[in-house]
């Protein structure tokens, strides 16, 4: 049944602009409520510590949904993402304690243990790319794939086991501090930046953009679709080995049962939250951080005001709703 709007054209237009408004800045607002909120209430929150804790909690969930905007804004999604990390988490240290090479240069094993795991996170990428562009799968469905059995393939290479490990060098990535910032941070910033400029400087950028919102004309204009749809999800698949490499680094341990666990739903929501369509067409990368960091402080709020973890994933959940909620509306 079709419903009708009765409301007069003033009306419409009023709504209109609003959600148009609430689409471009609502999540900033959000933001600035949370940090105003948690100034006052919040006990110590001005405090380095909060600052390094929520900093170093968010970089992680920043690096994946950006390469998530990419795929999103070609009108894809990839739920493989925490997969991959616990891929990336358990190469890694399996390469530098000498169990798959034998190698025992440990210098040549540590930078091997940094690009060895995320070329083969890529090369799962690229999987992720064909089963789309070749086989015309939907996103989902091929994403899913890896979803299931790449966190498999991560517990029988390591039986289940946890890996523990100290090594300072591959540790630095997030242990390590540069200029008094972590160097997760940095890197959470390069990629943001270097994502950014690709959207709105490169050629590649505007033809993910194109591809996203409208596949066939892009494909009549002479786009290469395929081509740029696997793009994206390598450089997902990259993005979430660099993510997972951080967290087991972080962790002074490797658990192919832990590592990357739900992040696919916190990039997502990220991605959603920070006004990147969920449809195609658009890809917000300033947006997307921003949703990253409203997700982070609503988990820190609760927390720190005595409520259960769980709560923050109903507030997500709500948050996920509202975005698409506004987005709709928005688009008239």
């Amino acid at each position: 049944m079709t419903t009708i709007d009765t409301s007069a054209p003033g009306e419409r237009a009023a709504r209109l602009n609003m959600a148009q408004f609430l689409s471009r800045y609502g999540t900033f607002a959000a933001f600035i409520l949370l940090l105003l909120f948690n100034l006052i209430v919040t006990p110590n929150f001005l405090s380095w510590q909060t600052l390094n804790v929520n900093l170093t909690q968010v970089a992680t969930i920043v690096i994946v949904a950006v390469g998530m905007t990419l795929v999103i804004a070609t009108g894809g999604i990839d739920l493989s993402v925490g997969s991959l990390m616990a891929i990336a988490g358990t190469a890694a240290p399996m390469i530098f304690m000498g169990k798959l090479l034998p190698i025992e240069n440990m210098g040549i094993l540590i930078i091997l243990s940094f690009i060895l795991p995320v070329l083969l996170v890529m090369a799962f990428g690229w999987f992720n790319g064909m089963l789309v562009t070749r086989f015309s799968i939907q996103p989902i469905i091929a994403t899913l794939v890896l979803f299931i059995a790449g966190r498999g393939i991560a517990q029988v290479a390591t039986n289940g086991n946890l890996q523990v490990f100290k090594n300072p060098e591959f540790q630095f990535i997030a242990m390590g501090r540069i200029a008094g910032i972590p160097a997760q941070v940095i890197i959470m910033i390069i990629v943001a930046v270097l994502a950014h400029c690709l959207i709105r400087y490169t050629v590649i950028g505007r033809q993910i953009i194109a591809v996203g919102g409208n596949e066939k004309a892009a494909r009549l204009t002479g786009i290469p679709v395929r081509r740029v749809k696997t793009f994206v999800y390598i450089v997902s698949g990259a993005l979430a080995g660099i993510a997972g490499l951080i967290v087991v680094a972080r962790n002074s341990a490797s658990d192919a049962n832990l590592v990357g666990l739900g992040m696919e739903l916190d990039a997502i929501a990220a991605v959603a939250v920070g006004g990147s369509l969920l449809s195609g067409g658009r890809a917000n990368i300033i947006g997307t951080v921003l949703g990253a960091f409203v997700i982070q402080l609503v988990r820190y709020t609760l927390l720190a005001n005595g409520v259960p973890d769980a709560a923050a994933l109903i507030v997500k959940a709500g948050l996920i709703i509202i975005a698409v909620f506004i987005q709709q509306r928005a688009k008239g």
